[in-house]
């Protein structure tokens, strides 16, 4: 990072810290509310009202998502095996079941309100997968262009938004003090990794960690989800899709390997106690941070500059997606 980009992102990392800074003071006033809970509401209310310049975009932005990427790895160093083990067998098939039956269904509401293939599949893998980086790995595989991508990632991103705030007094009020259950509901349906911290946040460090396990199995079927979608729209459609190159390797994000080994080393090699409290405080941090700046980022003016039909079919999605996982919890997870 040269001169020019530290410049440019100064102005937002220092708000995103400082709405932190004071987060965690009033955390001490309110303990229950928690201070990752308070950064997210605060930097709602602040950079819908007081921060709204374009130059702390680039800030807000990097600590939104630089600092929570770092954040995720560090969380490898609270987790290990065994905690991935309680999960069993029945998270995979929740996670498979979940996934499948929620990027067919988007992708076939999508055809039934009017929209084309390419936005309706694109919906389909950001709800189903992980939001934004979904809806870009899928993109060029299915020859969408860059008009209709930013459509739909701004209509996950809302949606996103609504079920961050919204599922976790969900979830506490379906399955109260129980943790896998919890995990299950956010961490199988929230879009983005931003999302999914800032819901189970409300809920507690054990849900943080639990959710990001639900969420990471997601993350590694991006891979399947691209070359499938990519394959559907060659096989029924008239678009030339043969020439587009699929890199693999970039689908699973750095900070999902990061994580995976950072788990397997504190599982064959259980770190000290010193450096597992160290990494529980820097990622405590970097996640407080990367809230404020979620907070901040979240312009509640593109809830009402979306149109009815693109607001219908968000809520539509939205909302199966939920009750899907809600029975499915039932059925297998309790």
């Amino acid at each position: 990072m040269n001169k020019n980009q530290i410049k440019k992102i100064t102005p937002g990392l220092l708000l995103s810290l400082g709405v932190a800074v004071l987060s965690k003071l009033l955390a001490i006033f309110v303990p229950k509310l928690g201070a990752t809970t308070i950064a997210i509401l605060l930097g709602i209310i602040l950079g819908n009202t007081i921060f709204r310049q374009k130059e702390l975009d680039a800030g807000t932005k990097f600590s939104e998502s630089k600092l929570l990427e770092v954040s995720v790895v560090l969380l490898g160093a609270t987790v290990s095996f065994q905690t991935i083990a309680q999960m069993g067998p029945k998270a995979l098939i929740y996670i498979l079941l979940l996934m499948t039956s929620t990027i067919a269904f988007i992708a076939w509401l999508g055809r039934k309100i009017g929209f084309n293939k390419q936005m309706s599949l694109m919906m389909a893998g950001g709800c189903g997968v992980c939001g934004s980086s979904a809806i870009a790995s899928i993109a060029p595989t299915i020859n969408a262009d860059d008009e209709e991508k930013g459509q739909v990632i701004t209509l996950v991103n809302l949606l996103g938004t609504v079920m961050m705030l919204t599922l976790p007094f969900l979830a506490k009020l379906l399955f109260p003090d129980q943790i896998m259950a919890q995990s299950a509901l956010l961490g199988g349906t929230l879009q983005s990794v931003g999302q999914v911290v800032a819901g189970a946040s409300f809920l507690g460090e054990s849900v943080i960690q639990m959710s990001m396990l639900f969420k990471i199995m997601r993350i590694i079927m991006l891979t399947v989800v691209v070359l499938v979608m990519g394959r559907l729209v060659k096989n029924e459609s008239n678009i030339e899709t043969q020439n587009v190159k699929v890199n693999k390797k970039k689908l699973i994000p750095w900070y999902v390997l990061g994580f995976l080994l950072v788990c397997t080393l504190n599982s064959l090699l259980p770190l000290p106690e010193f450096l597992g409290n160290s990494a529980k405080f820097i990622s405590g941090w970097f996640e407080t941070i990367a809230l404020a700046a979620i907070g901040l980022r979240l312009d509640l003016q593109k809830f009402i500059k979306e149109g009815p039909k693109f607001l219908i079919y968000g809520l539509a999605s939205g909302t199966f997606q939920t009750v899907l996982a809600v029975i499915l919890i039932y059925l297998i997870i309790r």
